[in-house]
């Protein structure tokens, strides 16, 4: 299959790139066919906002994100769940966000929503977008280790918030927003806490630490630590760029990349199995997920047109750094099947452009495509996040001193 050129990571979804991302599906009307041994593919959603880009609720279909709506959030986890899809994101961020009206808003702490649905749920993987930048890698460990006993092991951290575009840097010096000069050390302490929260070795709390945010110098205590579950929860890392991979090589169990084109995403999926292997890691123990922005509809000129009014809606130009696929269920089935078996992905995180109408969309349109071909489940293989992924228990580390 002919490729577009590749793009910079920040003109990926320009609209040019866009065009191509067009064509291409046009010239596959097929659903993917099943090969002699498929590769099984893995699919989460991105449930941040309100969908890929804030104002696209006004999209029809859709309706505004509202802060406390435990209903709307149970409806969507409960679609993804109806799709079996391995794990959804929620993102936490403690920045207020400028509305049109002149006020601020913002959003619930992930991990809280992530517990609350945790009992409600079942199979589904519960990832929390946490930035242990500002708050104590201590206390992340704990929030996670909450959801993760409240989930019976479906709970997964993803390091740094999913942020907006410009939320990492180019070179790959900052992931979710999260500098790599401290992201190693963060996640380092965190997995630490989680080993010694399932072995003998406890912390001792009310031991004070000092923590600096933003260099305002506090001292917080450690509070009593519970065991978690078995299983150690699933760490979910960002790569990109070439200063992230160390780290995702060391630490990640899943690893979201962007990536505008095949080519692109194939050079990236082998750097990052190359990390993990310098690291003493067995590549296949990593999976790596492509971001994707679905916008989906019966035909490829409907969801042409609302992906345009999409942009038109949120006026910034939509570059989210990620692949844009603006067609059919067919047209994304036939180009997830394409990536994985080109070994470009191990599967994607799709985020929604508008959240109810793509989610739906996804779920109802593309899963049962990929499960006629052979390439997705069609029950959760197990009870925890890992069995989804296919991942082993991560090796025992020393535990931390706190």
């Amino acid at each position: 299959m002919p490729q577009s050129a590749h793009p910079s990571a920040r003109t990926q979804t320009s609209d040019p790139h866009t065009r191509s991302q067009t064509h291409h599906a046009q010239t596959r009307t097929e659903p993917p066919s099943t090969p002699a041994a498929p590769r099984h593919v893995h699919l989460a959603v991105d449930l941040s906002d309100a969908g890929a880009r804030p104002a696209d609720w006004r999209d029809v279909g859709s309706r505004a994100a509202q802060p406390f709506d435990l209903d709307r959030l149970l409806d969507l986890v409960g679609t993804a769940q109806r799709g079996t899809l391995d794990f959804v994101v929620f993102d936490d961020t403690f920045a207020l966000r400028p509305r049109s009206t002149g006020a601020s808003g913002g959003r619930l702490d992930a991990a809280l929503v992530s517990a609350r649905l945790a009992p409600r749920t079942a199979g589904l993987g519960l990832v929390a977008a946490l930035d242990p930048e500002h708050t104590d890698p201590v206390h992340v460990a704990q929030a996670v280790t909450a959801v993760d006993a409240a989930s019976a092991g479906r709970a997964g951290w993803q390091v740094g918030t999913t942020g907006s575009p410009g939320a990492g840097e180019p070179d790959g010096s900052a992931l979710g927003g999260v500098p790599t000069s401290v992201l190693d050390e963060a996640v380092e302490t965190v997995v630490r806490h989680w080993a010694a929260g399932t072995g003998d070795v406890r912390p001792e709390p009310g031991r004070a630490r000092a923590v600096d945010v933003d260099g305002v110098p506090f001292v917080v205590r450690s509070p009593a630590r519970r065991a978690s579950s078995a299983v150690r929860p699933v760490v979910v890392l960002r790569a990109d760029g070439p200063a992230a991979l160390a780290v995702a090589g060391r630490h990640a169990d899943v690893v979201r990349v962007r990536a505008g084109d095949r080519q692109a995403a194939v050079a990236h999926r082998r750097e990052i199995r190359e990390a993990a292997r310098h690291e003493g890691r067995t590549p296949d123990e990593v999976r790596v997920l492509v971001d994707v922005v679905a916008v989906l509809g019966p035909d490829r000129a409907s969801a042409r047109a609302r992906l345009d009014l999409l942009r038109e809606i949120d006026g910034t130009g939509w570059d989210t750094g990620s692949l844009i696929v603006a067609g059919t269920p067919q047209d994304l089935a036939a180009l997830v099947a394409d990536w994985v078996d080109a070994g470009a992905a191990d599967g994607f995180v799709v985020r929604p452009g508008s959240v109810q109408t793509d989610l739906v969309g996804l779920v109802d349109g593309v899963v049962p495509l990929l499960r006629a071909a052979g390439r997705f489940r069609r029950h959760y293989p197990g009870t925890t996040l890992r069995h989804s992924l296919g991942v082993p228990e991560a090796a025992p580390r020393a535990p931390a001193t706190v």
